[in-house]
């Protein structure tokens, strides 16, 4: 096949962009053609606000720009890992227009969440769920603390789902695990048009022998990845092992006190993947605090790749990753308490800790290698060529 990928890239490279080139690698090596298209949000400061407001709701570049791409290549699929904010929906027009099917991945809740993780001032929030504008966002300034800037997306998904955007132009929606399609189907796309496919890690690593004596975190460093929660729990745990932090985000000032005021906390800054992996091999366990409904979970999957069991907090999709006493442990999300004791116990017994990893890596070879992932991806691809046949394009209407 040949397939056209687009994805846009944030200030703060995180798991979605790890995810889009696992796809174009894994995509290559199974002998399909792909070209891959990206944006980047550095991009913003010579845009300017008021030109990335306009290209969030349409763009007219990004529209004429995939219609010549596509008229030209003869590909069979478009695939959009993210649009938002600079490919903008308009390139699922474009697609209809030259009679493309669009697959779209859902790595975020962007299509019915101003913030798109469904998380407000520390706690889980759905008030927008299934509304036709998420008007709830605006009136909290949920993206960036910005009213102005949240209204723009609002306007965003408000305006193409009552255009049927969601609904009519993309065949196909990929979650990356059950509990986010549910989401999205209370949310209101057709559960029909959502399949499941789960993050994968592509080549598959060689576990790692544990022994480091440490525990790691990898992750962006914002408020709803559980940061300030972990952070309080070591510093109140009695002979914790020592804790190493991985990330980048709007919280590196606190990580950075934590780790200068304690000698049980290590702030490494951000690291390549293949850094991470080997720090991932050799720690005893992988803390994952999150305090939002992840999508997966990709760092619980990263560490069950190197054998090295995880210890998530019982929400969502990790919950579900996380088999206590066989891959991990959970505790309360948002509780330091429950995060202390749990740390307390695995610092005490950490024979018992380090028995998981056989159990670890074998969850990763049954549910995350790339071999299980490119026939779920190919499955996927088929299926939106068989809905777009079903259906004849409609030309875009313009803005």
């Amino acid at each position: 096949m040949k397939i056209l990928m687009l994805h846009n890239r944030y200030l703060v490279p995180g798991g979605e962009e790890q995810s889009t080139a696992a796809d174009v690698a894994l995509l290559k090596d199974h002998g399909h053609q792909i070209e891959l298209l990206e944006q980047d949000n550095r991009d913003i400061e010579h845009l300017g606000k008021a030109r990335t407001a306009l290209r969030t709701l349409w763009s007219s570049d990004s529209f004429y720009r995939i219609q010549d791409k596509l008229s030209a290549g003869a590909f069979d699929i478009l695939h959009v890992q993210n649009f938002f904010p600079l490919w903008s929906p308009s390139v699922y027009y474009a697609a209809a227009q030259c009679g493309v099917p669009v697959v779209q991945t859902l790595h975020n809740y962007r299509l019915m969440c101003v913030n798109s993780i469904l998380f407000r001032d520390q706690h889980v929030c759905e008030e927008c769920l299934g509304r036709a504008v998420p008007w709830s966002g605006v009136l909290h300034g949920c993206y960036k603390g910005s009213r102005a800037a949240s209204a723009v997306i609002a306007g965003m998904i408000g305006v193409h789902k009552l255009r049927g955007t969601w609904k009519r132009k993309v065949q196909v929606y990929i979650a990356v695990s059950e509990f986010s399609r549910d989401k999205y189907i209370a949310g209101g796309l057709p559960p029909e048009k959502i399949v499941v496919r789960a993050n994968f890690l592509h080549p598959s690593p060689s576990p790692g022998s544990g022994g480091g004596g440490y525990a790691l975190f990898v992750g962006r460093l914002s408020p709803e990845k559980g940061i300030a929660t972990m952070l309080d729990a070591w510093k109140a745990a009695d002979a914790p092992l020592p804790l190493k932090v991985v990330g980048d985000g709007p919280l590196r000032e606190l990580v950075t006190a934590a780790s200068g005021a304690l000698p049980t906390i290590e702030y490494l800054g951000s690291k390549s993947l293949p850094e991470v992996l080997d720090l991932m091999g050799r720690a005893e366990y992988l803390v994952f605090p999150s305090e939002w409904y992840e999508t997966m979970g990709r760092t619980i999957m990263e560490a069950f790749a190197m054998g090295t069991p995880v210890l998530a907090s019982n929400l969502g999709p990790p919950a579900a990753m996380v088999v206590p006493g066989l891959t991990g442990y959970h505790f309360v999300p948002g509780s330091i308490s429950s995060l202390r004791e749990r740390v307390e116990w695995c610092a005490r017994n950490l024979q018992d800790v380090r028995a998981l990893r056989k159990n670890a890596r074998a969850a990763f070879e049954e549910k995350f290698t790339g071999t299980a992932s490119a026939i779920l991806l190919m499955d996927a691809y088929k299926k939106a060529g068989k809905m777009a046949k079903r259906r004849s394009f409609q030309r875009p209407r313009y803005w």
